[in-house]
């Protein structure tokens, strides 16, 4: 009886599918930036090309939901791929044994590590806790300049692993995206055990935090201590200490996410029961990472830069309260320059009359007259205290439109925008412009209240000039509640909340979970987020394309059924309008 050969120990890949997986991993230019970072004059030649581990790794994350374990990656390069390839990457042939795989492995392992080494912002150690003053030295002595440029070249390099994702969708958001996006810091596990905020040592995961679904998310041992109402010494009541159990905590990292979305469709099918074609999926354009609640603002305007360098368009800027909470100069002025056009939530505290330029007032991020009415300024508020119905609020939100300032033309290169008074405009008539009162007996007729001054400076002159320093960091491009600010909020927000459920799905990416990213520090795991990140474009983007039909044939997949929504007009800050019900 003849022994039969056995079967390969791992399917083998054709020389086609490495050459596809090496051109979707990132373009030549960023392979060719990788390479240099690792290049050596002398010694030896490598036993790997960093063009090879990279087509590994993403051969691994097509096999594995996008994680990307480096033992998998070793048997791909050394057993499934052809001789060719092998050749073509320096890999020498090694029996499948223990000493085989073990000399492949440590191969792999070291390549990617120096890769890591040269991309990682951080100089402190993992893998092993130090103390906090040990940390504090190597921190001090660190060059700064050149962790900067190493942060730079880790954020550019795993950006273009997630732009390279978006290849088969570039037709369309070409012809159907108008560069809106949203930002959203969703938190992450890191493979680390996280140690006291207070204690002497760092975990063994130096550059992680600890997240709490409260406020902005920070560790409340990092934040200054507050003077408690309460009596010294009272307990917390049985609701708090419930409350503060059940509050979600985890050790890992704030991931930023700026995630495409068109606000102008809503993704409803036509009466066929086909999918509107410009209606493109949510798909992520950039990413970054950092300790949880520490300047998202900043980190925003970090990936929305390099989105933009990337040659992506802009449009509207959606973000939930922590970004129009940032520093002006971090975020709201730096993005606005990118030319982005902000809409933004506001807090309680932060409604009604927020700055105020030359006699005009901003009201929850645009600028009036200031002759507004006291309960058109107050309408959001009086809702939130039931002083007013959630009718009244709609109607008085449309009544503040004549009182608003009208743009005279756009904003220079600097973001300086000539404004007009309503009544110069036509919108409004005012005592104060005397051209204006009689005009049209339909417009409402401002009330300005005398001042021993004289009038203000909006009320001397037909315009003014608004700094775009003035009021910047609650102004936004739509008016607050109106239905067009309904449109474009909530669909980019729930575009973005719908990703991060969507890549944090346990049984695809679970970008959540620590294990599916078992390297510590923030260069290893912003690395191994971007190939998760990537693949769940990509399954994202085939999902949507084998919906639509093509050359005629029906699609090979139904679309998705839509739950249904409340229409756009009926939302106020406390639930939809009744009779929309």
């Amino acid at each position: 009886m003849t022994d039969r050969p056995a079967p390969p120990r791992f399917p083998r890949v054709a020389d086609a599918d490495v050459e596809r997986a090496l051109d979707s991993v990132c373009d030549a230019g960023t392979r060719a930036e990788l390479s240099s970072l690792v290049h050596h004059d002398m010694g030896r030649h490598r036993l790997l090309t960093v063009e090879g581990l990279l087509a590994g790794m993403q051969l691994c994350a097509e096999r594995h939901n996008g994680q990307v374990l480096l033992d998998r990656t070793t048997a791909i390069l050394q057993w499934a791929v052809s001789p060719r390839m092998r050749d073509r990457f320096h890999i020498p042939e090694r029996p499948d044994s223990a000493r085989g795989f073990e000399a492949s492995y440590a191969v792999v392992r070291r390549l990617f590590h120096q890769l890591l080494a040269a991309m990682d912002p951080s100089v402190l150690p993992k893998n092993r806790r130090i103390d906090k003053a040990d940390a504090a030295r190597i921190s001090a002595a660190a060059d700064t300049g050149d962790l900067w440029r190493r942060a730079q070249v880790l954020l550019r390099v795993t950006n273009a692993l997630v732009d390279a994702s978006l290849t088969d969708l570039r037709s369309h958001l070409d012809r159907h995206w108008d560069g809106s996006t949203a930002v959203d810091a969703t938190p992450i596990r890191t493979f680390a055990k996280g140690v006291r905020t207070a204690g002497p040592e760092l975990a063994t995961d130096p550059d992680a935090g600890w997240y709490v679904r409260e406020g902005d998310h920070r560790d409340p041992d990092t934040l200054p201590a507050k003077a408690s109402p309460k009596r010294k010494g009272a307990k917390a009541t049985e609701g708090q200490a419930r409350r503060r159990r059940s509050a979600k905590t985890l050790f890992g990292y704030d991931a930023t996410l700026a995630v495409a979305r068109n606000p102008a469709h809503d993704g409803a099918p036509h009466p066929d029961g086909s999918p509107d074609p410009r209606a493109v999926p949510a798909v992520v354009t950039g990413f970054t990472l950092d300790k949880p609640g520490h300047a998202p603002g900043l980190n925003a305007t970090r990936v929305l830069t390099d989105v933009r360098r990337r040659g992506h368009p802009a449009g509207f800027l959606a973000g939930d309260r922590a970004f129009n909470n940032s520093v002006p100069d971090q975020f709201q002025l730096p993005t606005r320059t990118l030319g982005y056009r902000l809409v933004f939530d506001y807090r309680q505290d932060q409604l009604g009359v927020q700055a105020g330029t030359a006699g005009a007032l901003q009201v929850e991020g645009q600028w009036y007259c200031p002759a507004i009415p006291q309960p058109l300024i107050t309408a959001t508020a009086d809702l939130h205290n039931s002083h007013i119905d959630q009718s009244t609020w709609a109607a008085r939100i449309a009544a503040r439109v004549p009182f608003q300032l009208v743009p005279k033309q756009h904003p220079d290169a600097e973001g300086h925008q000539r404004m007009s008074c309503p009544a110069s405009a036509g919108r409004l008539q005012c005592p104060l412009k005397k051209t204006s009162m009689g005009r049209d007996p339909r417009l409402p007729v401002a009330d300005p209240a005398p001042s021993p001054v004289g009038p203000a400076k909006i009320c001397a002159q037909h315009t003014i000039t608004i700094a775009p320093e003035s009021g910047a960091q609650h102004h936004q491009a739509l008016v607050y509640g109106s239905p067009d600010w309904q449109r474009v909020y909530f669909r980019l927000r729930n575009s973005v909340e719908h990703f991060n459920g969507y890549a944090k799905d346990p049984i695809s990416e679970a970008i959540e979970l620590s294990g599916r990213r078992r390297i510590r520090g923030i260069a290893a795991q912003t690395f191994l987020l971007a190939f998760q990140l990537a693949h769940a474009n990509r399954r994202k983007i085939d999902r949507w394309l084998d919906t639509l039909p093509v050359d005629d044939q029906p699609p090979r997949r139904r679309p998705t059924r839509r739950r249904k929504t409340k229409p756009l007009g009926t939302w106020t800050p406390t639930g939809h309008l009744e009779q929309a019900v």
